[in-house]
């Protein structure tokens, strides 16, 4: 996997996940820069130089800002040990990404996730995005901070989440108003895709519907949009 940016592969650094290389265009002299080569020395990566062009056709782009590291696929959470690490969390927060399959708004989700302290996100081995390159770099580094699992069946883990105690509730049109709605405890968020929503069936299983209300003419947001206003209420609640 290659990890380009400097804020995605400062984050990188601060794991203990293992970096064969990373790439460095020749001639940077910013301080970002030079304490982002120190850092990496420091943590006994190797560091090799490069023109701009090889960095741009490595990633495809010149969005890397002059740093591409290399590294192991991204490493998932198992469901079960997801579950477990929050089973005693007397403010368990886990969030479920149903039907996302742009990795902008993947990656936009997990740096939601990151940011507000989720414990965890779940997505669907089929029809959803998956943790790459690109999902990293949009994510800002922050996947390599967020426990993520991939599930076949998302009914069958919003099911289970319920069993470990976890009240669920779907993020979609026609239900209870968010902010009338108590998200202190142990909860759970669903978010849908971006065309088709929280499927109908996983509405079914959740234990509610809560909906952002909206005074514009649009009527949706975008669901990384939604799952951030969702998220940060309960962050809210959980604050006072």
């Amino acid at each position: 996997m290659k990890i380009w940016g400097k804020n995605a592969v400062a984050e990188l650094i601060k794991t203990d996940k293992t970096v064969d290389k990373i790439l460095v265009v020749n001639g940077l002299r910013d301080e970002q820069s030079r304490d982002l080569i120190k850092q990496a020395k420091a943590r006994g990566y190797k560091v090799q130089f490069a023109e701009k062009a090889v960095l741009d056709k490595e990633c495809g782009s010149s969005k890397h800002q002059g740093f591409i590291a290399y590294t192991s696929d991204f490493k998932y959470t198992e469901f079960e040990d997801l579950l477990s690490s929050v089973a005693s969390k007397e403010n368990a927060f886990l969030v479920v990404a149903d039907g996302i399959e742009d990795p902008h708004n993947l990656g936009s989700i997990i740096r939601v996730c990151e940011c507000a302290g989720v414990d965890g996100l779940v997505i669907g081995k089929h029809r959803s995005a998956q943790v790459t390159d690109s999902v990293m770099r949009i994510s800002e580094g922050s996947a390599n901070h967020l426990k993520i699992s991939r599930v076949v069946n998302l009914n069958n883990a919003v099911e289970k989440i319920k069993d470990s105690g976890l009240w669920t509730y779907a993020l979609e049109l026609g239900g209870q108003n968010l902010y009338k709605q108590d998200l202190k405890g142990k909860i759970c968020l669903v978010i849908g895709g971006e065309d088709t929503g929280v499927n109908k069936l996983t509405q079914k299983k959740c234990d509610g519907v809560l909906t952002i209300p909206l005074s514009g003419k649009v009527n949706s947001l975008n669901a990384s949009v939604a799952l951030g206003v969702g998220v940060f209420e309960a962050v809210r609640q959980r604050s006072l």
